[in-house]
């Protein structure tokens, strides 16, 4: 069964960072470009960012790109994300997904999710 578990959100104030989390088991993770996407309330799903497979290749939509980073650790079965500079339009449900690198994938192929929230 394949599983992605999230972990790592939490509450902060403007400027602060987290670092997020996603367990991967049941596939082949090292073989599988991975992203993160995230969904705030009352709006469709956005891509946040994408790696290849060996970490060579990273990814950002624009409104992420220069404050997020995205790594995996391919032994551990592990994709992160560090997110720093935070922002209140940062706040969102965070997920993992695997197989599509630039785009939101099919809700299919997502975790379950971590929130984030950043206020004062």
């Amino acid at each position: 069964e394949v599983q992605l578990v999230e972990s790592g959100g939490g509450m902060v104030q403007p400027g602060g960072s987290l670092r997020l989390s996603c367990a991967a088991s049941g596939f082949r993770f090292m073989n599988s470009v991975m992203s993160w996407v995230r969904q705030a309330p009352g709006k469709g799903p956005e891509w946040v960012s994408g790696i290849n497979y060996g970490a060579a290749e990273t990814y950002y939509s624009d409104s992420v790109k220069g404050r997020f980073t995205i790594s995996r650790d391919n032994a551990k079965s592990t994709l992160y994300l560090q997110m720093n500079g935070l922002k209140p339009e940062d706040t969102a449900l965070y997920y993992c997904a695997r197989n599509y690198l630039r785009k939101v994938p099919p809700r299919e192929y997502w975790g379950q999710g971590t929130q984030v929230t950043v206020s004062s």
